[in-house]
């Protein structure tokens, strides 16, 4: 028995239960994306005793690839702030059945059945398409009234919820992969040093931003993925929507379709209390650096052999794109052309071997991946593009690797230093503060190059 037909099996069997009436499953399907969480499709045909069948679509999501939940997630917690939510008038989908994953109930692990929202998720559609032409305008002045609405919610209500300490989290999750990186070493270094005073606690979605909002062309239909929900300060929900990462190459700061001051008027006739300046650009590089340890971690589930996902693997190499951002928003940067190495270049087949010439042949496999690999299968189209895009990281890589190295060593040496984890000591003690110019300088070029083998184009989008 597949995967697939065995999770039919015990679906079929859950809602039978569930309802006290015959339930078919009559289609299920596994979304594409998700680096953390299986999404699937699934339609249902009931009947009882002499009624007609009826059909119902739902949203089942469980933990990726039957891992057993992570610590910090808790299913009836996350369950629970849906349900607040809802009651609250945030747009958020009905919850029909949870349960958490010790493998004692119908589907073996941790999971959420919901209702199926109608709508688009995939940021460059919503920025992009004609279809959503006339809702991008209003949409930041709604995402702040709505983010009001989940910042009333009183986090007492909702038993078991965890505190977050913003700070201390992404401190923590910095110190325990023990690797050396200055620019996160600058950007946590200006963090600890300019840190708002405390909000009173809040419910705290913890992932609102682009990719987790379904929307239709008439509005916003749904808040997706609560699965990082705490109590905290909520200046956390406004700066992560602004965040960088989240504009998918639009110089538009709210989710890469809207304007700081329309959020903020939405936050307020919501009745929250928009933050100063100050406290939002704190709130927003706060983002970015959490959002580049996120891709490590992510990329640590690859790297450890844990999971075989070529997704979570090329999260790692999108770590410098952070960095470059943070030295954006403390003004140690700015965007810059930079020609992809990939692009007009002169191929030779070493001697004495023939052509096609191996980095031809690379490019004859990205193409293939882009334009025919995965038919008709959309998660395999997605991970095909994923696939692609790592050939070509590994391409610039073996292009440029050597003389990367030899420049990083020579920036390292002018600054006294043998190795990052010595620059980075020297950041967090302030040993180097006399030549602080010059530890950006060579943390910039650092940067830039690696840049100039992850994605090139990155480093001319607008701060």
């Amino acid at each position: 028995m597949t995967e697939t037909s065995a999770l039919t099996s015990a679906l079929a069997s859950r809602l039978r239960v569930l309802w006290g009436t015959e339930a078919q499953v009559i289609g299920i399907r596994l979304l594409p994306g998700g680096a953390s969480r299986e999404s699937w499709d699934v339609r249902v045909q009931t009947a009882g005793d002499a009624l007609p069948a009826v059909e119902r679509r739902f949203v089942l999501l469980r933990e990726a690839g039957g891992q057993a939940p992570h610590p910090d997630k808790n299913v009836a917690v996350e369950a629970a702030v849906m349900t607040a939510a809802r009651l609250a008038g945030v747009p958020v989908a009905e919850i029909y059945d949870y349960a958490a994953g010790d493998g004692h109930h119908a589907l073996g692990q941790a999971y959420l059945l919901m209702e199926y929202l109608d709508g688009e998720t995939i940021p460059r559609r919503l920025l992009r398409d004609e279809a959503y032409a006339a809702v991008r305008p209003r949409l930041a002045r709604r995402l702040g009234e709505v983010l009001a609405r989940i910042h009333h919610v009183d986090p007492d209500s909702i038993p078991g919820l965890p505190r977050v300490d913003a700070l201390g989290q992404v401190t923590a999750m910095y110190q325990a992969f023990a690797e050396p990186r200055p620019a996160l070493e600058i950007g946590l270094r200006w963090l600890a040093g300019h840190q708002p005073a405390p909000a009173a606690d809040a419910l705290v979605h913890g992932d609102f931003r682009t990719g987790n909002l379904m929307i239709g062309p008439d509005g916003l239909h749904g808040v997706l993925d609560w699965e990082l929900a705490h109590r905290g300060d909520p200046g956390q929900d406004l700066g992560w929507l602004c965040t960088k990462a989240w504009r998918f190459g639009s110089a538009r700061p709210v989710g890469g379709f809207g304007t700081r001051a329309d959020l903020m008027a939405g936050y307020a006739s919501g009745g929250g209390t928009p933050p100063d300046e100050e406290t939002q650009r704190w709130w927003e590089l706060h983002g970015t650096v959490r959002w580049a340890l996120l891709c490590r971690r992510q990329a640590e589930r690859y790297l450890a052999e844990e999971e075989p996902s070529i997704e979570l693997a090329v999260l790692g190499r999108r770590v410098c794109e952070q960095e470059y951002d943070i030295l954006l928003g403390l003004g140690y940067a700015a965007p810059l052309a930079v020609t992809d190495p990939l692009e007009n270049r002169e191929r030779h087949a070493a001697i004495p071997h023939d052509q096609p010439a191996g980095p031809d042949l690379l490019r004859a496999v990205r193409e293939f991946l882009t334009t025919e690999a995965g038919g008709s299968d959309p998660r395999l189209r997605f991970h095909a593009r994923i696939a692609a895009n790592a050939l070509r990281i590994a391409e610039r890589e073996a292009m440029l690797g050597a003389a990367h190295a030899l420049r990083h060593r020579a920036r390292l040496a002018a600054l006294g230093c043998d190795d990052d984890a010595e620059l980075c000591a020297k950041i967090r003690d302030g040993s180097l503060d006399h030549r602080f110019d010059e530890v950006v300088e060579a943390v910039r070029a650092a940067t830039i190059d690696k840049l100039t083998v992850a994605n090139p184009g990155h480093l001319s989008l607008p701060g």
